[in-house]
């Protein structure tokens, strides 16, 4: 936890941490930068913090928020599994498979 703000109580981290799934979920439209620059403010996390939560290194999480880096989906995968969401692929069958359903 950054040491800049108070300590929480636990459902006070459980709100937060609700809030930045949410925030999340609702914006898919934001680059993986966007969204850790969000989840380390909005959890009150260091860098360090969310590096070693994430399990990658802490360069790694800081050239994803310098925007150094994309990142790849396996980072991606273990950031957004600090919060306990899951990365997935799926094909794109584009508008005619669609429509045949």
């Amino acid at each position: 936890m950054d040491r800049r703000y108070k300590p929480l109580t636990l459902s006070q981290q459980m709100e937060l941490r609700q809030q930045v799934m949410n925030d999340l979920l609702s914006h898919p439209e934001w680059s993986l930068q966007e969204a850790v620059c969000h989840m380390k403010k909005g959890l009150r996390l260091t860098t360090a913090d969310l590096a070693k939560l994430a399990g990658v290194s802490f360069r790694t999480v800081q050239n994803i928020e310098r925007g150094v880096s994309l990142g790849t989906v396996q980072t991606m995968s273990r950031i957004l599994g600090v919060l306990g969401l899951r990365l997935s692929v799926a094909q794109d069958h584009g508008p005619d498979e669609q429509t045949r359903k």
